[in-house]
């Protein structure tokens, strides 16, 4: 179900602890949605659930999105409170590395699939026969400019964010006769921990990545996020692209150094 057609919706947050998530879980609180968050990292958990249950209510779940028996295992785990999920924000996903694909990681690439792609994947499996159930539900899929356009030395990456882009598209024809919302939103530059993860805690590259110009912020994402959870629920936004106003393309950003 949407939040239009039910009074205390559940949303479940991937990749909760920090940055487009962490944003997102803040505003769904503010606004009453009832959340379950999603982690690696259980003292940050812990920590956001304290400060968002003045707001709605939250339950935590701690597992690592790669890791296909424990996501069952932990959304199985859900009491029955929260078990019937109407909004689902696939929201987990890392960039591991920037080199040229014949210099790639072995690990990096592994670690990017396993995550951005199967680590999707394996939540929405858990999650989707109950709105199938249901003949309800709202799937959000965070993509990337890196799903639209490929970089240099983007390659892996960007082919997990190609996966992302068509694994929208065809859950959204597949899951159509169910009366089930699917929808991409596909972010250009956004200051979050990304660089930081990207870059293997390099704060010199990473800090370089959002110099010079306005980045988006979390917070801009959880705003379109929220925009699309709320529409009535015959409008579904299939696919979005945002980038701050100096970014043109995955390559091209105007920056006043």
């Amino acid at each position: 179900m949407s939040i239009s057609n039910n009074e205390k919706p559940i949303a479940f947050i991937t990749g909760a602890t920090s940055g487009i998530g962490l944003a997102t879980a803040k505003l769904f609180a503010t606004n009453k949605i009832n959340i379950v968050i999603c982690g690696r990292r259980k003292k940050r958990l812990a920590e956001l659930k304290k400060e968002l249950s003045r707001h709605t209510k939250v339950f935590t779940l701690a597992f690592d999105v790669q890791d296909k028996k424990a996501v069952f295992k932990a959304i199985d785990s859900l009491p029955e409170e929260f078990s019937d999920i109407d909004i689902l924000i696939n929201n987990a996903g890392n960039a591991h590395g920037l080199d040229s694909i014949e210099d790639g990681n072995l690990d990096d690439w592994e670690a990017m699939l396993d995550i951005n792609v199967k680590g999707l994947l394996y939540v929405s499996k858990a999650i989707m026969p109950q709105m199938i159930k249901n003949k309800a539900g709202h799937i959000i899929n965070i993509g990337s400019i890196a799903g639209k356009e490929v970089y240099p030395m983007g390659n892996v990456y960007c082919a997990s964010k190609y996966a992302v882009d068509a694994l929208n598209q065809g859950m959204r024809i597949d899951l159509n006769k169910y009366g089930i919302r699917v929808g991409a939103i596909n972010p250009g530059l956004v200051e979050t921990e990304f660089s930081k993860v990207r870059f293997k805690g390099d704060n010199g590259r990473a800090s370089d990545t959002y110099t010079g110009y306005q980045p988006l912020q979390a917070e801009d994402i959880a705003d379109i996020i929220h925009f699309m959870v709320t529409r009535p629920s015959h409008v579904n936004i299939a696919d979005l692209l945002v980038m701050p106003t100096a970014q043109a393309s995955a390559t091209i950003v105007n920056k006043k150094l």
